[in-house]
């Protein structure tokens, strides 16, 4: 599940920088799994490893969260934006 929480990850800060999520910008949780493969987003394995996921790279400092309009909201670190495009390979 490991090596399927990473894919997601970095699933995840691809999107958000495409999007341009970083910083003041910010989006909510449940929009980072569209896009995703049926596959994943549709049991409950996949959505597990979603909030995983999700949950890894805000403990990471990778995402900000934001408490919005009763959701979640996140957004890329913009102090971590070298390190992400590292990771990512962009």
């Amino acid at each position: 599940m490991s090596e399927e929480v990473d894919s997601i990850k970095r699933f995840i800060l691809r999107k958000l920088i495409n999007i341009g999520k970083i910083g003041g910008a910010h989006t909510a949780v449940f929009n980072l799994s569209k896009g995703l493969p049926d596959h994943i987003r549709s049991n409950k394995k996949g959505q597990k490893a979603i909030k995983q996921a999700v949950k890894e790279l805000i403990n990471e400092s990778y995402l900000l969260a934001k408490q919005s309009t009763n959701e979640q909201h996140v957004s890329i670190n913009p102090r971590k934006i070298k390190e992400v495009k590292e990771l990512l390979g962009i």
